[in-house]
């Protein structure tokens, strides 16, 4: 698997040492996911939850590594003290390894608790880059059906969407545990993509394609974007404050809109 993983085409691909490795083998995990890396793989890895064993075993082996991940998933995370701990422990092992660039990580949500410290841990790290949905065990932890309907999910999105904004970080939707629910995917896809969410997770390979289709911008909306953007250039240029594009008044919402849709459209 983490073979193939080089010959997919997707924006991150995460090495999971935590609920996909039984205890037994957290440190066999651990070692082939070092060899990915050094190997060259491009990848995130995500670790084991603060409080486990394992936690900061997984957290000194991959700052320390002299190839290191794009990024460190943490799991099952409920305070702003979850990420201190892994910020302290990253600060020690980067000083030691001469690493300058210090390691971003990501906070995956999923549990009541961190729902309710969602501001809390969206300022809690200076290395924080992302703010990601986890449903599977959010259903277990709220004692909902992780079948639930698209509609009984909005206000947790919206709530880990408004501290990702808030935070000036991405906020990355969960996956769709139904592996061969293409529609319910394409649903629950587009529904994130709607709302504004930077990306979707996917769990099996044949999920790409229909969440990129859902998070890529069409050639209208890029060539609207564009138009948008040389618009208001040729207007500070001419030191015009104010422009119009079909009949719509441009501003400074519009533009940050038009950067994004570029930026998705790569």
């Amino acid at each position: 698997m983490l073979e193939k993983a080089r010959s997919i085409e997707v924006d991150e691909v995460v090495i999971d040492l935590e609920d996909g490795v039984v205890p037994a083998r957290k440190a066999e995990a651990r070692a082939e996911a070092l060899a990915a890396l050094a190997g060259g793989s491009v990848a995130s890895v995500r670790v084991n939850a603060p409080g486990t064993p394992w936690a900061h075993e997984d957290v000194i082996a991959l700052g320390g590594a002299g190839s290191r991940p794009r990024s460190v998933v943490i799991p099952k995370v409920e305070s702003a003290g979850d990420l201190a701990f892994v910020d302290r422990l990253l600060d020690g092992v980067e000083r030691a390894a001469g690493h300058a660039e210090p390691l971003g990580v990501q906070a995956l949500v999923e549990s009541a608790a961190g729902l309710r410290a969602l501001d809390e841990i969206a300022a809690g790290s200076p290395r924080l880059e992302a703010i990601v949905l986890g449903y599977a065990d959010l259903a277990v932890s709220l004692g909902r059906s992780r079948s639930a309907p698209l509609d009984r999910w909005l206000a947790v999105q919206d709530a880990v969407l408004s501290a990702a904004r808030a935070a000036g970080v991405q906020a990355i939707d969960g996956p769709h545990l139904a592996i061969d629910d293409e529609e319910g995917l394409r649903a629950a896809a587009a529904r994130a993509a709607e709302l504004g969410f930077d990306g979707k997770w996917a769990i099996h390979p044949s999920q790409i394609a229909p969440i990129t289709a859902a998070f890529t911008p069409t050639p209208e909306e890029v060539e609207y974007a564009r138009a948008v953007l040389a618009a208001l250039a040729d207007a500070a240029a001419d030191g015009r404050g104010a422009v119009r594009l079909d009949g719509e008044m441009l501003d400074e919402p519009v533009r940050l809109a038009a950067l994004r849709t570029v930026a998705r459209a790569g």
